[in-house]
């Protein structure tokens, strides 16, 4: 499939997530089960159906899709985060075809699909084109599900300061902050022309240790896909001081899942 430039931060470096791979495997929290269950009861998606996840990174929607019994390829820009991938299909024992693409250039025919999903990946993508190209792969009657799960940064919360250090280590850094609700992607849908658009939330509450939020923090597209390694290192110092200072202990940190799904005509 053709390359493609990956997604660029405010200040014209490039974001490469291939770079904390390694992290997103060990410390980034997959959605939930729950998640999954709500799918189905929402009859969203069911046993056999032809799956693409789109952005599937390290997959985490492929492998739950996979595990609800649907027939799933899953389409990344970084070779790293799939070589995550298909390790972690193959210790769930989970069968899922992991390829190389973008969502603006998705390489197969018209009408392949029953489901398309995205999860916690849609902001880096063209939307309008996105949307077509879903539209395209998806037969008459299919559904695209765009979905994002991630922490929330409450009042005086550890994930409000960590967001606050990592503004400190990177200025221009455009989003933090903000309730984990997004209408955007609703208007996606409706704009694309999908039908029976309708959306979900809950938050539910994860454990980290110190360790493994800092892992996750590597993450942030705001820290380790963006920072030079020498300006990662030395938020990550500011961040273990922070944590030992501020929130010694396990910490409960709450996450929100919201999902927005249409059917195309």
């Amino acid at each position: 499939m053709k390359a493609h430039q990956g997604p660029i931060d405010h200040v014209g470096r490039s974001i490469d997530f291939g770079r904390t791979a390694a992290d997103y495997d060990r410390y980034r929290p997959g959605f939930p089960d729950t998640f999954f269950d709500i799918l189905v009861e929402h009859g969203w998606i069911t046993r056999g159906l032809a799956a693409l996840d789109l952005g599937t990174g390290t997959g985490s929607v492929a492998l739950g899709l996979a595990s609800a019994g649907l027939n799933v390829t899953g389409l990344d820009i970084s070779r790293e985060l799939l070589v995550a991938a298909r390790s972690e299909a193959s210790l769930r024992e989970l069968v899922v075809s992991f390829v190389e693409g973008t969502a603006e250039s998705i390489g197969y025919m018209d009408s392949t699909f029953d489901v398309v999903t995205a999860g916690q990946c849609w902001w880096w993508f063209d939307s309008d084109i996105a949307v077509a190209e879903a539209k395209r792969v998806l037969r008459p009657g299919g559904r695209l599900i765009i979905c994002d799960f991630s922490y929330l940064p409450l009042p005086g919360n550890v994930a409000e300061r960590t967001e606050d250090l990592v503004l400190a280590h990177n200025p221009g850094w455009t989003m933090s902050g903000g309730t984990r609700i997004h209408p955007e992607q609703v208007g996606a849908l409706d704009h694309g022309g999908f039908l029976k658009v309708e959306s979900f939330s809950y938050v539910v509450d994860i454990e980290f240790s110190h360790t493994s939020w800092r892992g996750r923090i590597r993450t942030c597209n705001g820290v380790g896909s963006a920072l030079t390694d020498q300006e990662a290192d030395r938020f990550d110092a500011d961040l273990e001081g922070l944590l030992k200072d501020e929130f010694p202990g396990t910490l409960s940190i709450p996450h929100r899942v919201f999902a927005t799904s249409g059917v195309r005509r």
